[in-house]
């Protein structure tokens, strides 16, 4: 128990902040976590995760989310539907956050684990047909695909988790990748080069989308090598070709790499009292079981933070 109620705030609500909660929330410190603008990332969109220690036959995204939430609630942790727009150091520690209603928010402590959003592909005509035939969440949207042609633009294990999903309800599913060969699990490319509804195009681009009635209605695809264009067929793309990470409040006071991860030193900030934590400062593993593992150091080392300030 901290003594002299301090606030802790945690600004994300994705494997590592909600885990950094519940530490927080069990050593008495009743924290805030500032839930974002996708409470719990990009994970809740997962059909089933694998890879995680203690589920031998796997979990849904959304279900282990939730689970966590509602273990880090029982204990005390209390949710708000905000974004953080600013950030600014505190004195005496920690920080000073705005948030999306404008209000300002002071944090004794603060874990920022504010982890990646999707990239987009950026191409002409992404923007004007997202939501009207562009997706980047085969779950969310797959349903009105059904028995008809999509494609998925990206060669890693999320890519292929979209298509073997898309496969169970479209007529058929390309799979576009700009090498020739996929960077995901074996597991999970060999389930995609044996599913008989999913066709590879290797070495091919997005260089374009084509619509009729504002909806999707084709794609131009660039070769790689000789640069010659196509055209394929689609009702639905989906867009699985990596994270960018969510760093963009926090970037002019703290240290980023070029890829515009937050710099940490281990969990730990440039600031006192302030910790960062999983995927916006990890663009290596990106994985929801080291997101957690970082979330629990990062909320063992607030608590410690704030045991030791006067």
């Amino acid at each position: 128990m901290v003594r002299g109620m301090k606030t802790l705030v945690v600004i994300g609500s994705g494997p590592a902040g909600l885990t950094a909660a519940l530490y927080a929330a069990r050593a008495g410190l009743a924290p805030i976590v500032l839930e974002g603008p996708a409470p719990g990332g990009p994970l809740v969109n997962t059909p089933r995760i694998e890879n995680i220690p203690g589920f031998p036959d796997g979990i849904g995204g959304f279900e282990f989310i939730d689970n966590l939430r509602r273990q880090a609630e029982r204990f005390g942790a209390a949710y708000r539907g905000a974004t953080v727009t600013a950030f600014a150091p505190r004195d005496g520690g920690g920080a000073l956050l705005t948030l999306d209603d404008g209000e300002t928010l002071e944090a004794d402590a603060a874990v920022i684990a504010t982890g990646a959003a999707h990239r987009l592909l950026g191409v002409p005509g992404e923007a004007e047909l997202a939501g009207h035939g562009v997706s980047y969440c085969a779950t969310c949207d797959g349903a009105f695909f059904r028995n008809k042609p999509v494609a998925v633009v990206g060669g890693g294990d999320t890519a292929c988790e979209e298509a073997l999903f898309l496969a169970r309800m479209a007529s058929s599913v390309t799979l576009i990748h700009r090498r020739d060969a996929l960077r995901a699990s074996k597991i999970q490319a060999d389930r995609v080069l044996a599913d008989p509804k999913i066709a590879v195009r290797w070495n091919r681009t997005v260089a374009a989308l084509d619509a009729a009635d504002g909806k999707l209605e084709a794609l131009r695809l660039r070769d790689t090598a000789s640069g010659a264009e196509e055209t394929l067929p689609a009702a639905g793309l989906f867009v699985a070709i990596g994270l960018v990470p969510t760093s963009a409040p926090f970037s002019s006071v703290l240290a980023t790499d070029a890829q515009g991860y937050l710099e940490a030193d281990g969990v730990f900030s440039s600031l006192p009292g302030v910790f960062i934590a999983g995927d916006v400062a990890d663009p290596v593993y990106r994985q929801a079981v080291s997101a957690a593992g970082s979330g629990c150091r990062a909320g063992m080392e607030a608590i410690r933070y704030l045991e030791s300030a006067p």
